[in-house]
């Protein structure tokens, strides 16, 4: 049994698509996998949400979503702006560490960056992988702007002395440019080792079968992927 935590250096990085590659894969390896989803936010109470997304792209349908606020913030700023009570990071360690005795594969989905609040005494999803002894994989941006966001993301990471599980590059552009290009072996120098996957943008629009193809090809064995940074490299002309 192992949970592995999702988070980005920022929104809109593409983590839950990266979750849903990592339980596509995990699925057609055979292994029961659920997925969790501490704080929701930005999405009405009958309106699908990232979980759906999950289901839809990776089949896994074991999914958990704990608290969901509507207004697009923080959990923490979400839920006071609703009246909620915020998510007890406690009670979803408990709750992850129930399915974890019960599934070979547990993904934890965060929201935001890696220190964004959920509640009001500042707890983020990097306390909720402490809590867990969770490795934390981290889904950056390809272009301008994804280098001091990773440094930091990582940097914090080391500080809480907490594990990277690697870093996926969530959304690489069909024509990617001259920063794009560059920031592949930065990103792999901040990581101190080779990226653990790039995902091609556009991957949402994907069936299920098609999904996993790209899923496979785009993250690496560690993931459970056959992704090959050298062969990236090299195919972007930045290696021999």
């Amino acid at each position: 049994m192992s949970v592995l935590v999702v988070s980005g250096t920022d929104t809109g990085v593409g983590k839950t698509v990266v979750t849903a590659a990592v339980a596509a894969l995990a699925r057609l390896r055979g292994s029961s996998v659920a997925v969790v989803k501490p704080a929701q936010t930005g999405v009405a109470p009958d309106e699908p949400g990232d979980l759906d997304e999950v289901i839809r792209l990776s089949g896994v349908t074991t999914t958990f979503e704990l608290a969901r606020y509507p207004a697009a913030l923080s959990p923490a700023a979400a839920a006071r702006a609703a009246g909620a009570a915020p998510v007890s990071l406690a009670g979803a360690a408990e709750r992850i560490g129930e399915l974890a005795e019960t599934h070979r594969l547990v993904l934890v989905e965060g929201a935001g960056g890696l220190l964004v609040r959920f509640d009001e005494d500042g707890g983020t999803i990097a306390d909720l992988a402490r809590m867990l002894g969770a490795q934390v994989l981290v889904v950056a941006r390809a272009g301008l702007g994804t280098l001091n966001h990773t440094a930091l993301t990582l940097e914090a990471l080391a500080h809480r002395g907490l594990g990277l599980a690697g870093v996926v590059v969530g959304s690489w552009p069909e024509e990617p440019g001259v920063a794009e290009l560059s920031n592949v072996a930065d990103l792999e120098m901040l990581a101190a080792r080779p990226l653990a996957g790039v995902l091609r943008a556009g991957l949402g629009a994907l069936g299920v079968a098609e999904f996993a193809e790209e899923a496979r090809g785009g993250l690496a064995t560690t993931l459970g992927g056959g992704f090959d940074p050298a062969a990236f490299k090299r195919r972007l002309r930045l290696l021999p």
